[in-house]
């Protein structure tokens, strides 16, 4: 009986979580509908989620790319199909591997930043004050982070592009020995503007996840310092779990016909 009275707290627990989520994203939404805005608020959100995070995620699309390019030559030359590689580069850095890595390391830098942000203030108790002064918490701290999330992590998916398509380019041309105008000529005759478009898509969704995972759990940690670490883990975590459940069901919608 304990068994079963356990998966029973754990499903209600589960639906619980679910419940309160929802209600957190419809508050978020519906404060961003009315007046009053607070432009310069998103404005910074978009310096610290889009800006400051451009050195990691190009690192990171630059040797994902090049990487991909090697990896790619290694299987293609078994079957003399080497002129397959500037396609595959492409079209994986920009429906795949541009999202998916650029959301993975924003959840990992923004997603923990936030939690920890807003954690650190309610255990301060600063989201009291700011209701005791008429301030709705969520037109001031939560909807600001989601729509720069929104709006700077598509930029920054198509920055990674670029960089993951260029890190492909130089190793096929200086280190692979490819001519460069065929790989050139490659790479524009089988990118299509759906692909990117797409991957913009993604991009957009994964930046809603990872502010909407980190103002959630931040805003719902408990009091003291452990209540701040385990935000920040669960934000991370729940973050970087739901890109990937999302890559796939979006990826379904959109490629499948």
């Amino acid at each position: 009986m304990q068994f079963l009275s356990h998966i029973g707290h754990t499903t209600l627990r589960f639906l619980q979580l679910i419940g309160e989520f929802s209600c957190f994203l419809a508050k978020t939404i519906s404060a961003g509908c009315t007046y009053p805005w607070y432009p310069r608020l998103v404005l910074r959100q978009c310096m610290n989620i889009g800006f400051y995070s451009l050195p990691v995620v190009g690192m990171t699309a630059l040797f994902s790319g090049m990487v991909l390019a090697l990896q790619s030559y290694t299987g293609f030359s078994r079957f003399q199909a080497e002129g397959a590689i500037a396609t595959v580069v492409v079209l994986s850095m920009t429906r795949e591997l541009g999202p998916v890595l650029a959301g993975l390391m924003v959840a990992g830098r923004v997603g923990a930043s936030i939690a920890a942000e807003i954690a650190t203030m309610r255990v301060t108790e600063q989201i009291d004050a700011l209701t005791t002064l008429s301030t709705n918490p969520f037109k001031y701290l939560i909807f600001p982070r989601f729509l720069a999330g929104l709006i700077t992590l598509p930029v920054l998916v198509l920055i990674a592009d670029s960089i993951g398509v260029l890190g492909g380019y130089f190793v096929s041309i200086y280190y692979l020995n490819f001519n460069k105008s065929v790989y050139l000529t490659q790479t524009l005759h089988y990118l299509e503007v759906s692909d990117v478009i797409s991957g913009l898509i993604k991009a957009m969704v994964f930046g809603g996840i990872i502010t909407i995972m980190g103002c959630f759990h931040g805003y719902n940690s408990s009091k003291g310092a452990e209540g701040v670490g385990k935000a920040t883990t669960q934000a991370v975590v729940t973050a970087s779990i739901f890109i990937l459940i999302f890559n796939y069901i979006l990826t379904a919608m959109l490629f499948t016909k």
